[in-house]
This record gives structure tokens, C-alpha cells and sequence, in this order.
């Protein structure tokens, strides 16, 4: 069942388009990437979505509820985890907390509640009375993401959250999104940062310059630009010139097959599930393997070979 469905979706400013007609859907319960440069279109896609802009043309649907027609029942639906940290310095974590909660419209004893529950997910209930101006920037992007869950959402959509932070928050922060859809929750994702949308998204769409030119999974992306694993074996003695034509017998999808004196390098599709098949015959033939590395392509070199630049650019 798709949660989202966005139909020809497009923002025009000043003639130019920030957004060009796009399309996709998101499944209940996946963790969706959007993936591309600053400038390609996802922090306006993200403002379309949540109903902070009005479309130009185009329509999408959150929970079957139009961002259009029903903008108030979209807002109802989800949570919005903005770029910018959307907190007041001098209140407490637990202050800010309840101040957009009461924005949500809760309160009382059910607000006191969640709060209570959004602090534990982001692991800052013990530093939850001190005012925000003493927090580390991680720690205010974890506060920023609790105030989106405090709705208990249907989606949350978090745009760019870990910019600025160190690695350590940014593990914490992923981490922490990921137990999040573990338990259920639907999460769109935007980020510049592919290990970031490789680490915890299902599905990818690959945005630039306004557009959405590819999306499926990250093997799908792969499989789409014709990208191959790299398989390098080291051995401890001389590997026979011959074994090359032997292993394009026993796994014929091999693409590519050099042989050096102690190591051998392949390129293949799904290096790892032919791996075994290679081992096999380098063992029968007294070949000693010394050490094995896969190297699979990312979604960096999917980019570049879709748009003739890198990601950061």
C-alpha cells in the first residue's frame, strides 16, 4: 500500500523550475531517499509535500489526502523534521518540546506523555532541562527530530537532518531513524550524503536539477547504468593463465576475467553470489587464497555516470 503518491509535481519561480514534474510513490512502512546535489529541487519537494508551499501544477496525495485540496488533513498526517533547526536557544529541550506540542494542539497528560516518549527515542531525557544554547549541534538535530515525532506521524519527512553534525551524532542519528521504521514508521529522506541514503533507505530517487532521473532500489540504480562489482583475490602462489577461460565456464555472467601472477580480478554482476563458484575452482586447481576483497559500486558512481559530475559538485 503507497502512503505517497505524487503525481507531476512541479514549483516554478521566476520562470525558472525548481521542481520539474515529478512522480513517485512511497510504501507504507519504507524509508524513501531522495539523493542529490544542493540546488536539485528536495528542499522544495520536501515544502510542497508538507504544505508549506503551494504547487504550481501537480498534485500528490499523503494518506489519500490531497496536498492541494486537503492541506490542513496532510499536516495531520505527518512529521517534519526542517534543515534548519527550528528551536528557541534560551528554552529547555523539555520547553521547547511542549511549546510544539502545543502547536500540534496537545496537551495535558497525553502531551506530558509523548514528550516524555520523544526525549527517550532521541536518548536526551537526562539533558532534557537544559536550555538548548548548551547543546552540541547534534544534539539540537535530535531535539529537532523529536519535535517531528511528537505527532506520532504517519510519515516523517526529514530534510538534510545530520548537516553540520560530527560522525559520531550522525551514527547516533541514523541509527536512531532506523530502529524508528524497524518499528513501523513510514520516513521520507533527503540528504546529499549517499552513504547516508544507502545506510538507511529502501528505495532512492535520484534528483537533479529539478528533476528525477532514476529510482528504484540502490541494486536497481546499479543495475540501470550497467555498474560491476569488482572482485581482486590475492593468492599465495602463481595462478595458471588458463584458469581464466575455466571460470568463465563455471560462471558465465562474469563480464571481465584478468589474471596476474598471484592475484586475479573479475568484473561481474552480484560479485558476491558468484564468489563461491570462482573459490571453488582456484581451490581445485591448488590455487592458496591469501585474501579476498569485493568492491562494490555506490550510488556516487551511479550519479556521476547519470549526470557526468559528482554529487557534491
Amino acid at each position: 500500500m503507497n502512503i505517497v503518491e505524487v503525481n507531476g509535481l512541479t514549483k516554478i519561480y521566476g520562470g525558472r523550475k525548481a521542481v520539474d514534474s515529478i512522480s513517485f510513490e512511497i510504501k507504507q512502512g519504507e524509508v524513501f531517499g531522495l539523493l542529490g546535489p544542493n540546488g536539485a529541487g528536495k528542499t522544495t519537494t520536501i515544502s510542497m509535500l508538507s504544505c508549506l508551499i503551494r504547487p504550481t501544477s501537480g498534485d500528490a496525495f499523503i494518506d489519500e489526502k490531497s496536498i492541494i485540496k486537503e492541506p490542513m488533513e496532510v499536516k495531520k498526517r505527518i512529521g517534519v523534521v526542517p534543515q534548519d533547526i527550528a528551536l528557541y536557544p534560551t528554552l529547555s529541550a523539555r520547553e521547547n518540546l511542549f511549546f510544539w506540542g502545543e502547536m500540534y494542539g496537545m496537551s495535558g497528560k497525553k502531551l506530558r506523555k509523548r514528550v516524555d516518549e520523544v526525549l527517550q527515542i532521541v536518548s536526551l531525557t537526562k539533558r532534557s532541562g537544559d536550555p538548548i544554547y548548551k547543546y552540541s549541534g547534534g544534539m539540537k538535530r535530535r531535539i529537532n527530530i523529536a519535535v517531528g515525532l511528537l505527532p506520532s506521524p504517519k510519515l516523517l519527512i526529514l530534510d538534510e537532518p545530520t548537516v553540520g553534525v560530527d560522525p559520531q551524532s550522525r551514527r547516533n542519528i541514523l541509527d536512531t531513524l532506523k530502529e524508528l521504521n524497524e518499528n513501523g514508521l513510514t520516513i521520507l529522506y533527503t540528504s546529499h550524503y549517499m552513504e547516508e541514503v544507502e545506510f538507511l533507505c529502501n528505495r532512492i530517487g535520484i534528483m537533479d536539477r529539478g528533476k528525477i532521473i532514476a529510482l528504484g532500489t540502490k541494486d536497481e540504480l546499479r543495475l540501470l547504468v550497467g555498474e560491476r562489482d569488482l572482485l581482486k583475490i590475492l593468492t599465495i602462489n602463481e595462478i595458471p593463465k588458463s584458469l581464466a577461460e575455466t571460470i568463465k565456464k563455471k560462471a558465465p555472467e562474469i563480464n571481465k576475467v584478468e589474471i596476474f601472477d598471484s592475484s586475479i580480478e573479475i568484473l561481474t554482476l552480484n560479485g558476491r553470489k558468484i564468489l563461491p563458484k570462482i573459490l571453488e575452482v582456484l581451490l581445485e586447481s591448488g590455487v592458496n587464497i591469501k585474501s579476498v576483497e569485493v568492491r562494490e559500486p555506490n550510488l556516487e558512481s551511479v550519479f556521476l555516470h547519470l549526470t557526468g559530475k559528482k554529487l557534491r559538485d
